[in-house]
């Protein structure tokens, strides 16, 4: 018999219920359920989305949050269980507010790409002369952009333009709380022998708050390889592109192949091995505990 702390879960694209809960919608990564007027069920699929289009492949092995609890729901019938196990939470339901928090420490990415074009970043005056993949000399970026709707594209923002769109408050507080995130778990990256590069966060509002403005909640992933930029810190060198244990290693595959954001491409069996890898590699050097020992502690819950 193999040993379940070191067999694969199964994978898992697509998410069905058949009824016994009303689908509230399908992201890039993850479908959404509603379980009752307050509260949803969030699951991370296994789907990978790059320049906006989700690939094709279809089976290959101190801040309030949204989340619950890693129970599935009663009303879900234990034959239909097996594909939302290990990949589901339940979450209070909010008003998710329109902006991508994204944290920059490095010039990389789109960027270095508007660093070179127009000497700014996000509309921001930079100094002149930094390397790609520099470390920011005045310390991390707030450097928003919109949340398009599925199928559309986020575009970069000044982070000034949050002001516009949410009020002085809320704007303070979204950039405030999204560096302190970003410092902290930058802090621990290097701890493990990571840099955190860049990240995005996303906020909701509490509708059960009584506060003016309601009370900002983390909604939705945080600091997965999916919406992070990691780099192993042991090869860091500014001045050329880095080796990613994140969604890159994918994009560059994509650009190499004439194929990014193409709707309909599947991945190479050696592209999505070396996916899953960095992915799988990023999660235990992060938590310093094997995906399957993780696992198998989830199933004696």
């Amino acid at each position: 018999m193999p040993d379940p702390a070191k067999a694969a879960p199964p994978i898992v694209t697509e998410t069905r219920l058949d009824g016994a809960l009303p689908l509230v919608g399908r992201g890039k990564v993850r479908d959404m359920y509603q379980i009752d007027g307050e509260t949803l069920l969030f699951v991370a699929t296994d789907r990978i989305s790059a320049y906006d289009v989700v690939m094709k492949n279809t089976a290959h092995p101190g801040l309030k949050s949204h989340f619950l609890t890693l129970r599935l729901p009663p009303s879900i019938p234990v034959s239909l269980r097996p594909p939302f196990l290990h990949r589901s939470m339940q979450v209070r339901r909010c008003k998710i507010l329109p902006i991508e928090a994204i944290v920059r420490g490095y010039v990389t990415g789109s960027a270095w790409k508007e660093y070179k074009a127009h000497g700014t970043v996000h509309g921001v005056p930079m100094e002149p002369g930094l390397r790609e993949c520099e470390k920011f000399p005045g310390g991390p970026m707030f450097t928003p952009s919109t949340k398009a709707e599925q199928g559309m594209h986020d575009e970069n923002i000044h982070p000034d333009k949050v002001t516009d769109l949410l009020g002085a408050t809320l704007a303070a507080q979204i950039s405030s709380l999204a560096l302190s995130l970003y410092e902290t778990a930058h802090a621990h990256a290097l701890t493990r022998g990571l840099i955190l590069a860049d990240t995005k966060f996303e906020f909701g509002l509490d509708p059960s708050s009584s506060n003016d403005p309601p009370e900002l909640v983390l909604v939705d992933e945080v600091l997965t390889p999916d919406s992070s930029r990691y780099w192993p810190a042991d090869g860091y060198e500014p001045g050329r592109p880095q080796e990613s244990f994140d969604k890159q290693y994918l994009r560059d595959w994509l650009v190499a192949e004439g194929a990014a954001g193409v709707e309909g491409v599947e991945m190479l069996e050696r592209v999505v091995e070396g996916t899953e890898g960095r992915y799988r590699e990023v999660f235990e050097r992060l938590t310093g505990r094997g995906l399957g020992e993780w696992m198998k502690e989830l199933e004696e819950r």
